[in-house]
């Protein structure tokens, strides 16, 4: 089965890939069961438990990590690194290939991503392990970075290397995923990388996969937002003619292409799949880690 996908490119540094041939769940995937517990896992492997704790639009998600995390990209070498490479088509590729991904049918955009938030790489880094909790707020959300492994310590020997390369301007991006419902993005791979930037001082570069609306989906959205708009012009056509009356025609044309040009390139939700044997299976997998959840 050829499950390589249709490729638009936006610019020199970001691309949309239209995955078809790997109907879902991903082997990368995250799974959901009653009383707010999620889990993510690989394949069969879990990668993380985590269970939601609070009321209303506050929310904790406290999280217990697995070791045994294979990250979805070949080790990188140095010559490699010091080419001059398309990393945004290169991790595409890498990303197709892979049978331990979180790609599914559908769309999905990769993008080079060089600034951040302040406190993203800091604050919201959760460097600690196996154990964190995300504080998860409705309107602000979390808005931070979760490793899927143990960081290396910044004397660590690839790390070293890898600081080297950062000296030199020739580190590899990092490459994170986008999970709306955390707000948040998870290191698929690079944490080396990731360390070695931020000990000399630097924001990690990186490249950012997330969904993007199915054509179905995003052309339902632009003709009901058509729909709108034509209502809204024949609402100010009807209205006495005035000085002001074009200009605000105007803006609302502009705004209205403005809105359908985006739509395309929207995030889309991150789906969980229902949990295989639901509440009890994820209670057995937390039992054996010997993690405590609140309210347990």
């Amino acid at each position: 089965m050829d499950t390589r996908g249709h490729r638009e490119t936006l610019s020199e540094d970001g691309l949309v890939l239209t995955v078809t041939g790997r109907p879902g769940p991903s082997p990368l995937r995250f799974e959901r069961a009653d009383g707010g517990r999620r889990l993510f896992r690989q394949g069969e492997h879990p990668l993380f438990l985590g269970r939601l704790d609070g009321d209303g639009c506050c929310h904790d998600l406290v999280l217990h990590r697995f070791e045994g995390y294979r990250p979805p990209l070949p080790p990188l070498r140095a010559a490699q690194q010091r080419r001059d490479v398309n990393w945004v088509h290169q991790y595409a590729r890498r990303l197709e290939e892979t049978p331990n991904g979180p790609l599914y049918d559908g769309r999905w955009a990769l993008s080079r991503r060089d600034r951040f938030a302040p406190g993203i790489w800091t604050t919201d880094f959760v460097g600690e392990w196996p154990n964190g909790t995300l504080e998860l707020y409705c309107g602000g959300g979390w808005h931070g970075i979760l490793p899927l492994r143990r960081l290396s310590p910044p004397d660590a020997p690839r790390v070293k290397a890898y600081r080297k390369h950062a000296r030199e301007g020739t580190l590899a991006p990092v490459l994170l995923w986008w999970v709306t419902f955390l707000d948040g993005w998870l290191i698929l791979d690079g944490h080396d990388r990731a360390v070695a930037a931020l000990a000399e001082g630097m924001q990690p570069v990186c490249v950012e996969l997330r969904r993007v609306p199915d054509e179905a989906d995003w052309r339902r959205t632009a003709d009901e937002i058509t729909e709108a708009h034509e209502q809204r012009v024949e609402r100010l056509a009807a209205r006495p003619a005035h000085p002001g009356l074009a200009h605000q025609r105007a803006s609302l044309d502009r705004a209205f292409g403005d809105t359908l040009s985006s739509l395309p390139y929207d995030n889309a939700p991150t789906p969980t799949w229902p949990l295989p044997g639901g509440a009890p299976a994820w209670d057995d997998l937390a039992a054996r880690a010997m993690f405590e959840c609140p309210r347990d």
